[in-house]
């Protein structure tokens, strides 16, 4: 009998633990399905934030704004609406529903507008048309610098999508669709409407004096050009010194860049200017000229690794490196590209200017080419900064063009200054990428308050590169030029402050100009009188120009980079000319 009663008590002590069990069980059961339920009722799915803004407005429980949230920004969704019900004060009836979405951000949950998401990053991005505000260039792929085309100012663009957001919510370049086109241009260079794109930036009377200076001598209208204002970059990582003291430098005199570097150091120098590419003077075979011009590619004057080692001791002696490249005069690339060419009307043949042949600036392939060498240069070398000079069609030309003479081979219909201000745009883009920044040359004469006949005006310039160095060489001027009674070379202070009180008028012309960054002549006058440029000729200038408000610095031009001649006007570049 014990044995039978113990297997009893056996049998009901699993019977507990089967209730218990089951109980467990059931109220698990119980909980997947209320959590199931709640997910059916509550189902959430990655979305993106969307608008043709910027920013959108996120608004708490109580409807009321709380924060923004830029376009693109991943969020979860909730599949249910929140109803606000708008009731009227006095007889409190419902006027007016507003519906919203729940979301969640950064851990917390808010409503937002049922247009403000969407369920790709790709749609993020709701314009569906924009309006070209300056001439725009348009690329074949935002990866890469090859031009398809240029749309004119006030054009409408079918918005097809976008390459990437910014951290602010800007779209950096939008895929495009114009006419037969389909391609990619800067946001920046758009805006909504078209009377906002067809307006000039600012009407005020401090800008409305470039609309008022008309074509005088065949470069074009001072109103036509794009005054808006241009971010000035500060990179973190390459410092651009605030008063530039520069060498320059042949590409030909690098096998003896150990004595410019001792010069420098003994004379208060802190930079160098060097050849990347002068006219029929490469400076080494980069990649960009085997791809693009093999006849520069051929005739570089240095090895790579010559031309290497020498740019890496000025800068391995903390020397800021400045890459010069001459643009459109290019003998070598009209060898390689006839097409290019400015050609003579009669004979079809690229047309001979005082020796050289010029591509034309109109030419979008001579744009990749140079942009596409400046890349590699910096890639290549770690150039600081990239200084294009020649970046003008060639002067002196106004008068046989305009008795049909030459073809400049005008693709798009611009005038010679759109095409330039449309270059250093395209480049400045370009080379910002990399952090580095840009410079041009630009003749004396830009300091007037008219565009040249070569294309060049100063504020169309300054507004949109980082560095502006004009050429105002003493024997370059005419023999009286402001009035003086003597030749002014043989005056380089009075000369030059009059010529930089014109530039530094022209720099306030703008909304945001460049550095001011002056070439000084170097080298013995060249016209009677034949005058030595001593120190205290190239110290005049320096000081001509600092005293006119141009303090940005200098560079010296001397074609040959002579050390004997370096050496003898040193004592001037010692001088403090800031205090």
């Amino acid at each position: 009998m014990a044995k039978k009663k113990k297997k009893i008590k056996f049998k009901t002590k699993n019977i507990i633990i089967l209730v218990l069990i089951l109980f467990f069980l059931i109220s698990s059961i119980n909980l997947l399905f209320k959590q199931v339920s709640k997910n059916i009722i509550q189902g959430k799915a990655d979305a993106y934030i969307a608008s043709t803004d910027y920013v959108v407005p996120l608004y708490n429980t109580n409807f009321e704004e709380k924060m923004t949230i830029t376009r693109g920004t991943k969020v979860v969704l909730y599949e249910f609406e929140v109803k606000n019900k708008i009731k009227d004060e006095k007889s409190g009836e419902v006027i007016k529903t507003e519906v919203y979405r729940k979301i969640k951000y950064d851990k917390k949950d808010y409503l937002i507008m049922p247009e403000n998401v969407t369920d790709t990053y790709e749609k993020s991005v709701q314009e569906k048309t924009l309006y070209v505000r300056t001439p725009v260039s348009v690329y074949e792929n935002p990866d890469k610098i090859k031009l398809l085309s240029l749309i004119k100012k006030g054009e409408e663009l079918e918005i097809l999508g976008f390459n990437t957001l910014l951290s602010d919510g800007k779209v950096n370049m939008y895929k495009i669709k114009y006419d037969n086109i389909t391609g990619y241009v800067y946001s920046k260079y758009l805006l909504n409407t078209k009377e906002l794109a067809l307006a000039n930036y600012d009407a005020t009377d401090s800008y409305k004096i470039h609309f008022n200076r008309g074509d005088r001598w065949g470069g074009g209208n001072a109103g036509t050009l794009d005054f808006y204002p241009v971010e000035k970059k500060q990179f973190e990582n390459n410092k651009m010194p605030d008063e530039v003291r520069s060498l320059y430098l042949n590409s030909g005199v690098l096998g003896n860049v150990d004595a410019y570097i001792k010069l420098a150091k003994n004379n208060n120098i802190n930079a160098f200017v060097v050849d990347i590419k002068d006219n029929t003077a490469p400076g080494y075979p980069s990649l960009a000229m085997k791809e693009f011009s093999p006849t520069n590619y051929a005739k570089a004057i240095n090895t790579l690794d010559g031309y290497r080692n020498a740019i890496k001791k000025l800068k391995d002696n903390g020397f800021y490196v400045i890459g010069r490249i001459t643009v459109f005069k290019d003998s070598y690339y009209v060898t390689d590209h006839p097409e290019s060419a400015i050609t003579s009307a009669s004979t079809g043949k690229p047309f001979n200017h005082n020796g050289s042949f010029w591509p034309s600036a109109f030419n979008r392939g001579v744009w990749e080419f140079n942009v596409s060498l400046a890349i590699d240069a910096v890639k290549e070398m770690g150039f600081n900064e990239i200084q294009f000079d020649y970046v003008r069609f060639p002067d002196r030309t106004n008068s046989v063009e305009a008795a049909g003479l030459v073809n400049m081979k005008n693709k798009y219909n611009e005038s010679k200054a759109q095409t330039i201000q449309a270059f250093l745009m395209y480049a400045t883009d370009e080379l910002h990428k990399l952090e580095v920044y840009v410079s041009v040359d630009v003749f004396g004469e830009s300091a007037n308050s008219y565009v040249t006949a070569y294309g060049q005006y100063w504020g169309a310039i300054s507004n949109v590169v980082d560095v502006i160095s004009a050429m105002p060489y003493p024997d370059h001027f005419n023999r009286y030029e402001y009035g003086f009674k003597v030749p002014v070379w043989t005056i380089p202070y009075d000369l030059l402050y009059a010529w930089g009180q014109n530039a530094a008028q022209r720099q306030k012309e703008v909304p945001t100009p460049a550095v001011a960054r002056t070439w000084i002549q170097a080298y013995n006058a060249i016209h009677d009188p034949y005058i030595t440029y001593d120190a205290t000729k190239i110290s005049e200038q320096i000081k001509g120009l600092y005293d006119a408000g141009l303090t940005g610095g200098y560079m010296t031009w001397n074609g040959k980079s002579n050390t004997s001649k370096y050496n003898e006007i040193a004592s001037a570049f010692r001088k403090d000319y800031l205090n």
